[in-house]
């Protein structure tokens, strides 16, 4: 679970802020406090703060991401690892000539010509002819630059038409290629770039239930070759089910749940929250052998990791639906419930009401901003912090006075317990849903840091709390 800090920059990355992506790059790219070592996710985030003319991203990406992540990012990395090459990278050269031996096209070897005798030769015999032109190399596409961009631009906006004009250029090497992608593992077979490429976007095209073999083939090519959309899309067609984790009833004969497993990992491990959220689909269910309740939370807490919505939404159903067995559960549905509502989640804002329900009004909390003087504020800075935790997020009395300010923030909520000096009370969480209350809450808790805020500490017990407020506070709000 990602701490106050890292939601924060998980926000502004998804928001566009470029700043807030060379974070999160950073922090994928060497691990954070709570978020994992993801080398393919890394380079996701600094390649959008790259492009947004943020320096470091590609100095981070020449310096630390390795040719094996960023050979399946072509062509968009190439500028990038360019640059850090220019700037004095030696990592970014190495990977840079490694990158462009892929892309480049395949070269002839050189003609020999025969020794021919030194008299009686007329001098333009000697002159080197030009090579004949060789056939491309095997398991790759010879495509000119015309034909590059008439696919890039079919691609783009008339898919019907770019699968009529690559079907034709595909099916001479298809017919030499391996059948599908155990076998092309088995002959350790290696489609070039352009092949790849063409491979890859051909997959894209067919549809999870599609008896196309052709573009099947391509699919099961492309996954070989490393391509992760072309993975999922063969995961799930080998699970017979949707990215949902809906079953077809149409697509492969049998279900062959080993397979899509395999296949899913791969998808999963460049990247793709989908694929985890499918395994965790796997997992669940009772066809299946191997099944397992905790690998398939463990799958599904990946993919909430990595922003998927419905994973989110799961995962903070399942902790509020374990609130009575787990102390910190609530405390775990809310900020689940608080990411699939920031992606527009419907069913999640519904949760989180009855998760962090809305406080009870009370006359003192609209009046108490009143109260807070900078007389106040000088002569008694913890009694005016608390009660400006009281107006942010519409405490009681009670709480106000005996709140453990270290120990209630979460980073994404506040926890309201105060049962250990009032039992009357009961225990409930407070959402912070701005950037104002969180700046306010960061003021307030550095203010309690070095200090002991329970009955025993500087502020004294509840009673003694009270008086301190009621020679502060007007007769009426005490009333209140």
């Amino acid at each position: 679970m990602a701490n106050r800090e890292e939601l924060g920059i998980i926000r502004g990355a998804r928001a566009g802020d470029a700043d807030c992506q060379l974070a999160l790059g950073k922090l994928y790219l060497f691990g954070g406090a709570s978020l994992p070592l993801n080398v393919p996710t890394a380079l996701h985030w600094l390649a959008r703060a790259a492009r947004q003319e943020r320096d470091d991203a590609w100095r981070l990406i020449g310096n630390h991401i390795p040719y094996e992540i960023a050979r399946h990012a072509l062509p968009e990395v190439l500028c990038w690892y360019q640059r850090a090459s220019d700037a004095g990278i030696p990592a970014a050269a190495l990977v840079l000539a490694q990158l462009q031996q892929q892309t480049a096209p395949p070269v002839s070897a050189p003609v020999r010509h025969p020794v021919l005798p030194a008299h009686g030769v007329h001098p333009t015999m000697l002159r080197p002819t030009a090579p004949p032109a060789l056939p491309p190399a095997c398991g790759d596409l010879a495509l000119t630059a015309t034909q590059a961009a008439q696919l890039d631009q079919l691609w783009r906006h008339h898919h019907a038409a770019f699968l009529q004009q690559a079907r034709p250029l595909l099916r001479p090497l298809l017919a030499r290629a391996p059948a599908d992608a155990e076998a092309a593992r088995v002959a350790e077979w290696q489609a070039g770039p352009q092949m790849l490429g063409l491979l890859a976007r051909c997959a894209a095209l067919l549809p999870p239930t599609s008896a196309d073999a052709e573009l099947q083939h391509c699919r099961e090519l492309a996954a070989y070759g490393g391509e992760r959309n072309a993975q999922l899309a063969l995961g799930l067609w080998f699970a017979r089910m949707d990215s949902d984790g809906k079953r077809h009833s149409h697509g492969i004969a049998a279900v062959n749940f080993k397979r899509a497993i395999r296949w899913l990992t791969l998808a999963g491990e460049q990247g793709l929250a989908e694929a985890w959220f499918a395994l965790s689909r796997i997992y669940l269910k009772p066809e299946f052998s191997q099944r397992c309740v905790a690998e398939a939370q463990s799958y599904l807490e990946r993919a909430a990791d990595m922003g998927h919505c419905a994973a989110q939404l799961e995962c903070g159903m399942y902790a509020w639906r374990n609130r009575r067995t787990d102390a910190q559960s609530d405390v775990r549905a809310a900020y689940w419930l608080q990411k699939a509502a920031a992606q527009g989640c419907l069913e999640a804002e519904a949760a989180l009401q009855r998760v962090a329900a809305a406080p009870r009004e009370a006359d003192w909390m609209t009046s108490v901003i009143t109260c807070l003087t900078r007389e106040l504020s000088e002569s008694q800075p913890l009694l005016a912090a608390r009660l400006e935790l009281a107006a942010l997020f519409g405490l009681s009395r009670a709480e106000a006075l005996l709140l453990d300010v270290k120990a209630a923030d979460h980073g994404h909520c506040l926890v309201v317990d105060i049962r250990a000096s009032y039992g009357r009370s009961k225990r409930r969480l407070v959402l912070l849903r701005t950037a104002r209350e969180r700046q306010a809450l960061d003021r307030i808790v550095r203010l309690f840091e070095s200090i002991d805020s329970g009955p025993d500490g500087l502020e004294g017990n509840y009673r003694q709390r009270l008086y301190r407020l009621k020679t502060w506070l007007p007769d009426d709000l005490m009333a209140a």
